[in-house]
């Protein structure tokens, strides 16, 4: 009994002192505020609740009905200076993921009014008593555990130049709300109020007040409030695992007041759906982005956390490294992860502005075809800037003109959802075309805005390493000139000693030694001269002046058999077929038109394994014959053929100048044509030269020509 009177003395002692230090601080703020200083009159108020709640405690007990209902007041009091401190410097749209959470933790205090007129109405039935007793500490505990999670909020969020404004009456609120936490939780695993934390409450009350007196003290300064959206993420979650537990032992309390083998049937049917349900749901992503967008719909004003997206959108671009993607994919991811898309893919202008693959992001199966967006396609989305979303192009929404520029495959496409254009100085370097994400949502004004900074960021990326790339360019060629240089030399120096031999023979032409060494001599340089001549006759740039009409097919037949020629000599080579050839009239030079061919066919032949065919084919189409080189070899990457194919000194070939493929583009270009490159890995590469029909062979006099029978033969390729 005495250890016993000397716990409820040092309650009722330490309350009273409760009692004396809250008034005495809620009197000097209160003067504060007379003389116009700074000072919260929701804090005053907070102040004179407490200090009723810690008489009527130490006069009454904490178990007396009337001691429960200034506790409520109390902590009602508190949360509005908690809503004060989110509001201050009159920012009130920072409340705005607060104001839910505030309003939730008041309906849960106010629902104690309702517990304790049941309390007091069955007072006398001892089951009903310990029932009430027992939901109103739960009750206590959800409010301890919101209170704490906003008191976090509240500091972590706060910039940091200006936490120290609010730092003390965080602190204040942090010890008021813990204490009640660990000492309701106590009371609940006890089944009562336990005597020795309850007479530690007054001293607790007077650490907190000591801690707001060392806040004021310290002067205030304007705040404002600015959490993070991971933050806020884990804050409401932690807020939905109090939850999740309170409900948890709630329903186990209530579970065991049934008694006997059904209660134990229940408890473990109940944990054995809710261990299923949270394994099923707390892995799905799709869970995680439906719970991100609701709260970014619901409880933030803005969409986006721009800091983060900053810093993700420049860690993407500026990785390196050995194992970093290519800087084309890393656009499209970095585009992607804005919306949560999973998949993306980039186009670039191409030569005559419509737009190609250029990179694939985690969508190899997509079937991109050689021309992805016509010209005119591109310059709508080059002279808008219009950032298009598919769904509503396929709902028949149509806002400027963009459904007559999306090219048909992607409306086809129902996983390709939006098309982000990347401008640079009015011009546009790229268009990013983004994948369906798994949780498809409409795009807005917020989306738009961020998509179109980002996408001219990205351009200017692109056009830097455009310019880099030509820089470099520039410079090999510089180098190669100057290796030109000196095969020059040595071609000067093969012609002195022709020019030295030429006049020693006019004098010892009838010397038989002279006459062996002139012989030596002659073959030597012959031997020099064929030497570089054959090292430079692939790079002649040929004759393009004397364009005539040629018999595409004829040029063919004479290349399948030379090929099919060197194959009967060896018994194992090339296999070169000209598939159901007929008549296709182009204009050209043949001399040139062979020579492109012919490096197209030793291209395919290198690519094939050996004994796999080679396959050339003439057509006519429209008002320009087309000339195709098929294989079935490893075929080529769209970055490679985008980036690398037709630069000059890339090369696959060993000791390869790289340069003939570029010449080969170069040489049709001259003759009107044009040079087309479809390819897929693992499956095989077409290489189509399109060149002008003669002035009388107009289309309609091209009907007669079977100008599928090859086409019929072979699968359309698209660049992988």
């Amino acid at each position: 009994m005495i250890g016993a009177f000397n716990w409820v003395s040092l309650g009722y002692w330490s309350n009273l002192l409760a009692v004396f230090a809250a008034l005495v601080l809620a009197v000097w703020l209160g003067d504060r505020l007379r003389r116009r200083k700074s000072a919260s009159r929701a804090q005053i108020a907070a102040l004179v609740i407490g200090a009723v709640w810690s008489l009527l405690e130490a006069a009454l007990g904490p178990d007396a009905i009337t001691t429960e209902l200034g506790e409520v007041m109390r902590n009602l009091g508190w949360l509005v200076v908690l809503f004060g401190l989110f509001a201050r410097d009159n920012r009130h749209a920072t409340v705005g993921p607060v104001r839910p959470v505030l309003l939730v933790l008041g309906m849960v205090e106010l629902l104690q009014l309702l517990l304790l007129a049941l309390q007091w109405r069955f007072i006398a039935i001892a089951p009903a008593a310990a029932m009430i007793f027992q939901i109103s500490v739960m009750f206590r505990l959800l409010l301890a555990t919101g209170a704490l999670v906003l008191v976090h909020n509240l500091y972590a969020g706060a910039l940091l130049a200006q936490r120290g404004s609010v730092r003390w009456t965080s602190l204040a609120l942090a010890l008021m709300w813990g204490y009640d936490l660990n000492f309701y939780t106590i009371a609940y695993l006890g089944h009562s109020i336990p005597v020795e934390l309850a007479a530690l409450r007054g001293l607790v009350q007077v650490a907190a007040i000591l801690l707001l007196a060392t806040g004021v003290l310290r002067g205030v300064s304007a705040m404002r409030f600015s959490p993070s959206r991971a933050l806020a993420f884990q804050s409401l979650s932690l807020l939905v695992i109090g939850g999740y537990l309170i409900l948890m032992v709630a329903a186990a309390q209530s579970m065991a007041w049934l008694g006997g083998d059904v209660s134990q049937l229940t408890q473990l049917g109940f944990a054995f759906v809710t261990t299923v349900m949270v394994i099923a749901l707390v892995p799905s992503g799709r869970v995680r982005g439906w719970i991100n967008v609701m709260l970014a719909k619901h409880f933030f004003q803005h969409r986006y956390d721009y800091r983060a997206e900053w810093q993700r959108f420049t860690r993407t671009i500026g990785r390196a490294g050995a194992n970093a993607a290519p800087l084309h994919a890393r656009v499209v991811q970095a585009v992607a992860d804005i919306t949560d898309s999973a998949r993306g893919i980039l186009l670039v202008p191409g030569e005559t502005g419509e737009l190609v693959l250029a990179a694939q992001w985690q969508w190899p199966t997509l079937a991109v075809p050689a021309q992805a967006m016509a010209p005119a396609g591109a310059a709508f989305f080059e002279r808008s800037g219009f950032i298009a979303d598919l769904d509503e192009v396929r709902a028949g929404i149509d806002h400027e003109g963009e459904a007559a520029a999306v090219p048909k495959w992607m409306n086809g496409e129902d996983a390709v959802w939006a098309l982000v254009p990347l401008i640079h100085f009015d011009r546009m370097i790229g268009l990013v075309v983004l994948g369906r994400p798994p949780l498809a949502r409409k795009l807005d004004w917020e989306d738009f805005d961020l998509l179109r900074v980002v996408g001219q960021q990205l351009a200017s990326y692109l056009a830097e390493n455009n310019g880099q790339t030509a820089l470099l360019e520039a410079s090999r060629f510089d180098e190669f000139n100057r290796r030109i240089a000196f095969v020059m030399h040595d071609i000067k120096n093969l012609t002195s000693q022709l020019a030295l031999l030429s006049r020693n023979a006019e004098r010892h032409a009838e010397n038989p030694e002279f006459r062996k060494d002139m012989l030596v001599t002659l073959r030597n340089a012959a031997e020099k001269l064929n030497t570089l001549l054959a090292r430079l006759s692939r790079y002649g740039s040929g004759n393009v002046d004397q364009i005539e009409q040629v018999d595409a097919a004829e040029v063919l037949e004479r290349i399948a058999l030379r090929y099919r020629a060197a194959g009967a000599a060896t018994h194992d080579g090339p296999q070169v077929h000209v598939v159901q050839p007929a008549a296709c009239p182009v204009m050209a030079n043949r001399e040139t038109l062979e020579q492109i061919l012919t490096h197209l066919v030793q291209n395919a032949i290198d690519a094939s394994p050996p004994g796999m065919p080679v396959l050339l084919q003439t057509r006519i189409d429209g008002g320009q014959g087309l000339i195709e080189v098929i294989d079935t070899g490893c075929g080529m990457s769209a970055d490679f053929v985008r980036n690398r194919l037709f630069k000059p000194f890339v090369s696959t070939k060993a000791g390869g100048f790289g340069i003939g493929a570029m010449e080969a583009r170069e040489l049709v270009s001259a003759m009107h044509g044009r040079l087309e490159v479809e390819s897929r890995e693992g499956l095989g590469s077409r290489f189509t030269v399109r060149l002008p029909l003669p002035a009388p062979a107009t289309p309609a006099a091209a009907d007669g020509i079977d100008t599928m029978s090859g086409a019929a033969a072979l699968p359309e390729m698209k660049v992988a």
